[in-house]
């Protein structure tokens, strides 16, 4: 709870991290914030080119049933290997002035969230043009899942981020895990398609539940089931509670490793 109240105490910075690094991810270019939503929408292309012509699914809309997983995957996928480095990119800072260490993978986190909020606009503008009829309980619990989503990458960037300032290879061994991770969510494939007797193991992946409940607010436009969303409430309340005992043991030789 210190902690916690501590980190409260410093909102302010918090707020100013992600304000800067969301004005700088696109400074230099010419379109700048627009690039925000013109990414998400050259992948929509691609993916209708891909798997309409090229590769034919028999998922009606192929093109939506991944695009609506692979933009919470792209969030996800990025606080697992940019956010491991994060605490090393603010060394500066960490061997200067004190401040709670949690603040830098909060602010990471939190800035990327705000980026796949904005994606999201261009998701949901896609699935009303796709004729997908929301349901109002699915909207309505669609913040829930995302908050949920925010948990468990919270967790893990803490987890990896403090790793990472004693064990340098983290971010390369990440960077294959990621790739592994993907291939173990239903982002390309369906459910139905895994082997019953390995369904468990499947589901066992936090990112599983996740990628379910976004399909079935945003694709299939019906209320995500219970067993759904505990399961992921569940699972990003654990990493996030190890998240942060795991980073409050190794924080506190940050300044002497680095």
């Amino acid at each position: 709870m210190d902690t916690l109240k501590e980190i409260w105490a410093y909102r302010t910075m918090i707020h100013a991290l992600v304000h800067k690094d969301l004005r700088g991810r696109y400074q230099a270019s010419v379109l700048g914030f627009l690039w925000t939503f013109i990414v998400p929408l050259c992948q929509l292309l691609v993916y209708t080119v891909v798997f309409s012509v090229i590769m034919k699914s028999n998922i009606e809309k192929f093109y939506l049933y991944l695009f609506v997983a692979l933009i919470p995957w792209n969030f996800f996928s990025s606080c697992l290997t940019a956010g491991s480095g994060c605490l090393l990119q603010q060394k500066t800072l960490v061997n200067k002035i004190y401040f709670p260490r949690e603040v830098i993978p909060i602010s990471f986190v939190t800035s990327s969230f705000v980026n796949m909020l904005y994606c999201e606009i261009v998701v949901i503008a896609v699935c009303i043009f796709s004729g997908i009829r929301f349901s109002l309980p699915g909207l309505l619990s669609l913040p829930l899942v995302m908050a949920v989503e925010y948990m468990l990458a919270l967790g893990i960037t803490m987890i990896m981020s403090a790793i990472d300032v004693y064990f340098r290879d983290m971010e390369h061994i990440l960077g294959i895990l990621s790739m592994a991770w993907m291939f173990l969510t239903p982002i390309m494939y369906d459910l139905s398609r895994i082997p019953k007797r390995l369904l468990p193991v499947f589901q066992l992946n936090p990112m599983t539940s996740i990628v379910t409940a976004y399909r079935d607010i945003l694709y299939w436009g019906r209320e995500p089931q219970l067993e759904t969303l505990g399961a992921a409430a569940g699972m990003g309340i654990v990493f996030l509670t190890a998240g942060f005992l795991i980073f409050g043991k190794l924080k506190r030789r940050f300044s002497e490793v680095m």
